[in-house]
């Protein structure tokens, strides 16, 4: 099935004329390419993409399925939309409520003489379950990324900023094949690796730190994720233990993690092997999220989600412990989950590596 299918089926479900696709993201994965700047419109017959002259000719080559039109000075994309609901006699017209701001909401709102219905969740939910071609897509981009990593380790050395190994690493990412990044890298050390989600700046590596690599390449928009920490020269027992724990945790989620069970449980599965270690408050960010054309995507593995995880969806397994101002350790792996378990497609050594 072409994932436009997946829209045209969907449509009746929610009682609509059509939907409107003013996201990158839900636009590329409904017309299986990647043009910026642009707006689709799907309806159960017909499916109309609008951009303007810097993409035409590519929207013209590469979207058979589309009638492809082209928005100037003199034809917006509130005037031809408006023409193509008034051909299309569209009255009820689904949207992406987060990809719109208010002043966008308001053009379309005033100018279309449609009932604009938000169906976000319904539209990002299409795309949880992977196709095997989107499986293989992601396996790559691990593959990459799991090579950058077994590259910067060769790399890293005592007086090497944090921004100077984030940019050795994307050089790995980039010259191992990835067309792009799934986001912008998280390289961080010492004191700085109790913070999840640190930027990385211009202090220098030191004998003793610990290091936190939080990356991953994109493949054809698909992304990959992995966290890896390791220990410059030495790691002191407590820095040992600590990371053991997480370890512990990160193994005891995976082996929990497969569809049909709730999202809260998986996150539970190794939540409970740091509150028993005595760590729980250290631990404030949830055991996994979904992941594709989106580094982010729902549903996740966190306290909050009790929802059975779907066969063939994405999800990462990154429990941490955070000690302010001293260390902090995460290890991220991805899965995929399957009725009867998981396929963990991260093939970097996960035990505490010394550089």
């Amino acid at each position: 099935m072409k994932n436009i299918e997946k829209y045209r089926k969907l449509l009746p479900e929610l009682g609509l004329d059509g939907v409107l696709l003013t996201g990158r993201v839900n636009r590329r994965y409904c017309a299986q390419y990647d043009i910026m700047e642009a707006i689709a419109l799907v309806t159960p017959t017909e499916s109309r993409y609008f951009t303007d002259s810097r993409y035409i000719e590519a929207a013209e080559k590469n979207l058979p399925d589309f009638t492809v039109e082209m928005v100037d000075k003199d034809h917006s994309f509130a005037m031809l939309l408006r023409k193509a609901v008034e051909e299309l006699g569209i009255r009820e017209l689904g949207f992406e409520e987060e990809c719109l701001t208010v002043s966008e909401f308001s053009e379309f709102d005033q100018a279309l003489g449609v009932k604009l219905v938000p169906c976000q969740k319904h539209l990002d939910a299409l795309r949880v379950v992977k196709e095997d071609w989107e499986l293989e897509r992601m396996r790559k981009a691990q593959r990459i990324t799991d090579q950058a990593f077994s590259e910067i380790l060769t790399k890293i050395r005592p007086g090497m900023t944090e921004m100077e190994v984030r940019a050795e690493l994307i050089y790995c990412l980039y010259k191992n094949g990835a067309d792009g990044l799934a986001f912008d890298p998280i390289v961080v050390s010492g004191p700085n690796t109790s913070m999840p989600h640190g930027v990385p700046g211009e202090r220098r590596l030191q004998d003793g730190d610990f290091i936190t690599m939080d990356f991953g390449a994109a493949v054809d928009g698909y992304c990959s994720d992995m966290t890896r920490t390791v220990a410059l020269g030495y790691a002191t027992e407590e820095m040992k233990k600590v990371y053991e724990i997480v370890l512990e945790a990160q193994k005891a989620g995976i082996a929990a993690a497969k569809a049909g069970v709730p999202g809260n449980a998986i996150d539970g599965a190794a939540r409970s092997v740091i509150e028993k270690a005595g760590y729980g408050a250290f631990f404030g960010h949830g055991f996994g999220h979904c992941l594709g054309l989106m580094i982010h995507e729902p549903p996740n593995c966190n306290p909050k989600n009790d929802q059975l995880m779907p066969a063939g969806c994405v999800t990462s397994a990154e429990p941490g412990i955070y000690l302010p101002d001293r260390f902090g350790v995460r290890i991220e792996d991805v899965l995929i989950l399957r009725e009867d378990g998981n396929e963990d497609i991260t093939a970097s050594p996960r035990e505490l590596i010394i550089v």
